[in-house]
């Protein structure tokens, strides 16, 4: 059968319509969203908001796919292995809706390139990055940004096994996450704090250890080259975070529920 993509985007939208409302469903539609880190959590975010409604969405993420984000990456699979992250979720998500302006930029967040993201131009901002230096900078640069500008980030997913125990809160009432506590106490050493609050997701369940042993070439440590071979490496890279073990159910529901956090307030707006 051969549809338009508006008539096929306007018969996707119709239980979202139907619960929120026409005008609910314009607002969603119209927002803005940058995330940075398309990985565990980041890709699920992107689907998320995707399907709920929003059409403008950028993301940001340097790596290419590796076998062992299968466990856990939304478009990660046998058949993406070596494709850039964000183009290989940039086809899902137009697959979903064809109508939806995807913007991916294959690049590293850090202090040195945190202007060229333009953040000011967002109406939402999602930070889903590992590295604890990188994510320290984007949550001082992003809560100075004017009130308007939303930002939600995401603390510890891995090292859980427990759906039930993910919860949302402000950052400085988050309990017994230590990626929390970590950011926390390097935002007091360093005396330079978040210019206001923000919402995280994050799991009150107590962080497990690992139970398995890393391998001398961890699939993790895969880089490639320009033609997306694959070119082991001895070293994980240290703009990562450390290996930890990580489930699906964990990383996919913190992603789904920034994305929630997003679309209430959406719709929660005047």
């Amino acid at each position: 059968m051969d549809i338009s993509n508006t008539t096929m985007e306007r018969g996707m939208q119709r239980r979202t319509e139907l619960l929120l409302g026409s005008d609910n469903l314009e607002k969603i539609q119209k927002a803005r969203v940058l995330i940075f880190g398309v990985g565990g959590v980041g890709s699920w975010c992107a689907e998320c908001l995707v399907r709920s409604g929003v059409r403008n969405i950028t993301i940001v993420d340097s790596d290419r796919i590796c076998i062992s984000n299968c466990n856990r990456q939304l478009m990660a699979t046998s058949k993406t292995v070596g494709q850039v992250k964000v183009v290989a979720l940039k086809e899902r998500l137009l697959e979903i809706n064809p109508n939806a302006n995807v913007t991916c930029l294959q690049k590293i967040y850090e202090a040195e390139t945190a202007d060229s993201f333009e953040m000011e131009k967002y109406d939402y901002i999602v930070d889903a990055i590992d590295s604890l230096k990188d994510k320290a900078d984007l949550i001082l640069r992003a809560t100075a940004l004017p009130k308007h500008i939303t930002f939600v980030s995401s603390m510890g997913a891995a090292l859980r096994r427990d759906p039930f125990m993910v919860r949302k809160g402000e950052f400085w009432k988050i309990k017994g996450d230590p990626l929390a506590r970590a950011l926390r106490n390097k935002f007091k050493r360093a005396k330079t704090f978040p210019s206001r609050k923000f919402l995280c997701v994050y799991s009150e369940e107590n962080p497990m250890k690992n139970m398995g042993v890393n391998k001398a070439f961890d699939t993790d440590s895969a880089d490639y080259d320009a033609s997306g071979e694959q070119q082991l490496v001895e070293q994980w890279s240290s703009s990562k975070a450390q290996i930890n073990g990580s489930l699906c159910q964990i990383t996919a529901i913190f992603g789904m529920s920034i994305a929630g956090i997003i679309v209430n307030h959406i719709v929660e707006q005047r």
